[in-house]
């Protein structure tokens, strides 16, 4: 069974499922939507989403089986127990090959007119390390030597919003936040994931991560599996963090 057909098994247990196909160039790939209506559906949605392909040569427990985890908890969890606003719930396709599918539904939701209250990506939420790198080596004096935190990087405009994530989240597992201007242009490694085709829609956009290939050693290699994932980092996270 393909980990498209689980995981849309797996969504379609909770709710209607939208497929939605696109083709970025030579590219072709499906996207999978679920949405969950909320207390208030007149509120703006909150997007969440995480890839579901995984790179070639690896197995890609932490990348991104654990993002893909972790959706469908949260999926679950507030199918039982709805949060304020309407949740888009997301499966990614095609991240590897270029962000396409993150590209293809951005660029329809901002032809649409669609408002967001925000996107969040979830890449790579399940790998801690005793030791972290970091894009600008200055970073290491603030956010420490150890890789043992979950970064949460946002745009300009989401900066505020970081810091409400923060708290909520910082009571279940250690939270580095991190904004970065100008849709971190000066910072390459952090538009690596599917939050960066909606800061480029001009969507306020976070991503929720272990910091991947900057801690990582199993990164996009066949040994990225369950056994070499040295903490699931990703169940301490709770479903509150994202109610407002």
């Amino acid at each position: 069974m393909s980990v498209r057909t689980t995981i849309r098994e797996q969504l379609a247990a909770l709710g209607p499922v939208q497929e939605q196909p696109f083709q970025e160039g030579s590219e072709a790939g499906t996207n999978l939507i679920l949405w969950l209506p909320g207390q208030h559906p007149d509120l703006d949605p909150l997007l969440v989403g995480a890839h579901n392909d995984g790179p070639l040569h690896s197995i890609g427990a932490d990348d991104n089986a654990s993002g893909i985890a972790a959706l469908l908890e949260f999926a679950r969890r507030w199918r039982a127990s709805p949060p304020r606003r309407p949740v888009w719930i997301v499966a990614f396709d095609q991240e590897e090959w270029g962000m396409l599918g993150s590209k293809a539904l951005a660029r329809e939701l901002r032809q649409a007119g669609q408002r967001l209250r925000l996107m969040v990506s979830l890449e790579m939420l399940g790998f801690t390390s005793p030791t972290q790198d970091y894009p600008v080596p200055a970073m290491r004096r603030l956010y420490g030597e150890v890789g043992d935190f979950i970064a949460v990087v946002g745009n300009a405009g989401a900066a505020f919003t970081l810091t409400q994530l923060a708290g909520p989240m910082g009571r279940h597992v250690k939270i580095r936040v991190l904004p970065v201007p100008n849709r971190g242009r000066a910072l390459p490694d952090v538009r690596r994931s599917d939050h960066s085709p909606f800061w480029d829609a001009g969507y306020d956009a976070v991503m929720v991560t272990d910091t991947s290939f900057l801690r990582n050693p199993h990164y996009h290699r066949m040994s990225d599996t369950i056994e070499t994932r040295i903490c699931p980092s990703w169940r301490a996270l709770p479903t509150g963090w994202m109610r407002r």
